[in-house]
């Protein structure tokens, strides 16, 4: 499918063509500004214009978003860079690194729920036919409610002593680029009209 762009030399968009060229529907755009995550400005004529680099703020929030951050701490995030700047590729790979962790260990959260599904999870039902055996008359029921051995704390690498925030150094970070890095604004601070 090909999305109309808007021309190199528009430096502002309107929130049709944020929306168009984002893929973000209008709304969430109304939304996503109401949270301060982006901003516009107004026009005489009461419109919105948003400058083209929030582009790259959407993106931020869409890849952070996907990955299954909540989006008060992709806020915090951006509220954190000077000025409220659109992130570059050295603030896209902090913010990647600090969510690292968390992404790492609901993987294995994830991990688990799938393995353990067909097995018995420890909800006090006693139906499966690994129930009688493995959490004999609901003793698991004494830890707390719900299915106990899917909320047990990971078992995997994050169990075996990992660091959970192991400090890297940016040129150590894969960095996973939002704009893909076409744009020569992600490989620095440098602004590329386009972007």
């Amino acid at each position: 499918m090909s999305v109309s762009r808007p021309a190199n030399h528009v430096t502002e968009l309107t929130v049709g063509q944020l929306s168009a060229r984002s893929g973000v529907a209008v709304t969430a755009l109304h939304f996503y500004e109401s949270k301060g995550l982006i901003k516009s400005r107004r026009t005489p004529g009461n419109q919105r214009r948003y400058t083209r680099d929030t582009l790259r703020r959407i993106s931020v929030i869409r890849v952070a978003q996907r990955m299954g951050i909540p989006l008060s701490t992709v806020s915090e995030a951006l509220a954190a860079l000077p000025e409220g700047r659109t992130p570059n590729r050295a603030d896209w790979a902090r913010l990647s690194q600090r969510w690292r962790a968390d992404l790492n260990e609901r993987i294995e959260q994830l991990l688990a729920l799938r393995d353990g599904l067909e097995d018995c999870i420890g909800c006090g039902c006693l139906s499966v036919s690994d129930c009688p055996l493995t959490n004999p008359y609901d003793e698991l029921g004494e830890e707390g409610p719900g299915p106990r051995r899917l909320l047990r704390e990971p078992t995997g690498a994050a169990a075996r002593g990992r660091p959970q925030h192991t400090p890297v150094a940016e040129a150590d970070v894969p960095v996973a680029d939002p704009c893909g890095g076409v744009s020569p604004s992600c490989q620095g601070d440098a602004k590329d009209p386009t972007d």
